[in-house]
């Protein structure tokens, strides 16, 4: 993708936001008009979205394989997205509007929560961890991964645990529950620096531009970006994970009208075993854009959450 040099990364990601903010063709206002702000302040996501005639997904460019943009520009794609048309599919029957549009607007890690609270996006779902802090925020629907952060290194880096980093710089991403977990613990580690990136693509690109000597972020996502790598092979994964997440899709907090039918579209997905065949598809299938196949099974933790859905932190 686009991760040659910092400047150009923030080149793309600014047209990006430029281009799939209106990507549709409908006489809807904009995702970020204060109009639909004002809607979804005075009434339920579900009336804002009848009213419209759309519905607004917040999506990642680089969360690879769960939110992210490949070959099209245009077109999110990824394992967290084909949920999230799931949802679309249900709120269509819920209100009985075939025609629905969806538009897309484009989160980081920074910004996605306050777009989710104000309505300015009506669901996001990426690679959003459900925590008790963000749950004061925002809602999340019933969980679809779960995930431990470590690091992504060099094979011939010598960091093969986090007591590694005495005296060496650590990227992470910007606004994650990782850099939060970093930055409490950088003076016990004795990192040397810890340097936030603004998105996963520019983490990796200091990484592989020796301004770090690791990169800490969820493992799923660590193996995402490895894959883009010209030489993946040159990359490892390692490391006890000291926190383990569970991801959710983010919804204005307290509407439950909306919410009941998010969660009733992920269940249903997963009892109805289409999980089963998405996870395939983005886990243990070559995935675009290099066709690489990340060869991730699915983990036990994992396949209790399909078994019994919930939308708890743990």
């Amino acid at each position: 993708m686009k991760f040659k040099h910092t400047t150009l990364s923030v080149l793309c990601t600014g047209a990006l936001m430029l281009g799939l903010s209106a990507c549709s063709n409908d006489k809807a206002p904009a995702a970020t008009d204060s109009a639909s702000s004002d809607t979804a302040a005075t009434s339920g996501t579900l009336d804002k979205i009848k009213k419209s005639g759309t519905i607004v997904l917040g999506y990642r460019d680089s969360s690879i394989p769960f939110s992210y943009i490949a070959d099209n520009p245009t077109q999110p794609v990824g394992y967290a997205h084909d949920l999230q048309l799931k949802v679309v599919e249900a709120v269509k029957k819920e209100l009985n509007l075939p025609d629905l549009k969806v538009r897309y607007n484009l989160v980081t890690s920074q910004n996605r929560i306050p777009l989710v609270s104000n309505g300015t996006v009506d669901l996001e779902c990426g690679s959003t961890t459900n925590n008790k802090e963000r749950q004061q925020q925002v809602d999340f629907s019933v969980g679809f991964f779960q995930v431990g952060s470590r690091l992504l290194t060099a094979t011939d880096s010598g960091v093969k645990d986090f007591a590694d980093l005495k005296g060496k710089k650590l990227v992470t991403t910007a606004g994650t529950t990782s850099e939060r977990y970093i930055r409490q613990h950088e003076k016990e580690l004795g990192i040397g620096e810890i340097i936030s990136a603004k998105d996963h693509a520019e983490s990796f690109l200091m990484l592989q531009s020796g301004r770090a000597a690791a990169f800490m972020m969820d493992d799923i996502l660590l193996a995402g970006e490895k894959s883009k790598a010209i030489n993946p092979e040159k990359w490892v994964i390692v490391g006890t994970a000291p926190i383990q997440e569970i991801y959710g899709c983010m919804l204005r907090k307290g509407d439950t009208g909306f919410k009941q039918v998010v969660d009733g579209a992920i269940t249903e997905t997963y009892k109805s075993g289409q999980i089963n065949e998405m996870y395939k598809k983005w886990f243990q299938s070559a995935v675009p854009p290099k066709n690489i196949n990340l060869n991730f099974e699915m983990s036990d933790q994992l396949k209790a959450l399909i078994s019994n859905p919930h939308d708890r932190d743990k």
